[in-house]
């Protein structure tokens, strides 16, 4: 099958493909950090959506798509979508910055949408909580990566919410074995994002490049289930 896994640097979900057999391709408008440059298209993916095209990997291989993608999976950008960052949008507080940070959300809403609208019968749009699920509709299914943890002490033992919009396909299927591990700070409170403060020391662009990074688990789940 023919996958396409959008707005993915990071190339987990495409890997998680590949092990299956198929010919999955990730594609992101920065280098992949995922080592498989031969399974990376560099540029904007958009018009790719359709199928039936041409695309060189950064390998420097030219690949054609005969027909439309048997399933597409997309990554958009969160940054402006995220319910963590509503603070930022009151007008009356930070002005003309609310106002072009709400015309970039509508641009990154826009940029979810063509996805959606995307010639293929299999499709899977993933985000975090957040303004989509106005903007559009909710999402089929939110899964956290704790529910597809093998270990308890593996790196999916984490509470992370993970929207998923979904059509063609069906919702993914666990079975949970471990509960999130929680971090104790000194003053004896303690949280399950551990995730979050591992991050937090990151520049801002490594910080985000971090954090959108799909966890093993739910990529192995994807690849098994809508595989």
């Amino acid at each position: 099958m023919y996958v396409l896994v959008a707005c993915e640097e990071s190339q987990r979900v495409c890997t998680a493909f590949r092990e299956k057999g198929h010919e999955a391709y990730s594609c992101d408008i920065v280098e992949c950090s995922g080592g498989h440059p031969e399974w990376h298209i560099q540029q904007d993916v958009i018009p790719l959506l359709n199928g039936k095209c041409e695309f060189t990997t950064c390998d420097g291989i030219l690949h054609k798509i005969p027909n439309k993608w048997g399933l597409i999976i997309a990554h958009p950008p969160c940054t402006y979508l995220t319910v963590s960052g509503n603070r930022w949008f009151n007008v009356d507080k930070y002005g003309d910055k609310a106002i072009e940070r709400t015309k970039l959300r509508e641009e990154a809403a826009e940029f979810f949408m063509y996805f959606w609208n995307a010639d293929c019968d299999n499709v899977v749009i993933e985000n975090p909580i957040g303004y989509m699920s106005t903007y559009f509709r909710k999402p089929d299914q939110i899964v956290h990566p704790y529910y597809f943890a093998e270990l308890e002490d593996d790196e999916n033992c984490e509470r992370k919410g993970t929207c998923l919009w979904m059509r063609g396909v069906k919702p993914l299927t666990y079975n949970i074995k471990f509960q999130p591990r929680v971090i104790q700070y000194k003053n004896g409170k303690g949280t399950n994002n551990h995730w979050h403060i591992q991050t937090l020391s990151l520049p801002p662009d490594e910080r985000a490049k971090a954090r959108s990074k799909t966890f093993p688990g739910i990529a192995a789940a994807m690849a098994e289930q809508w595989g």
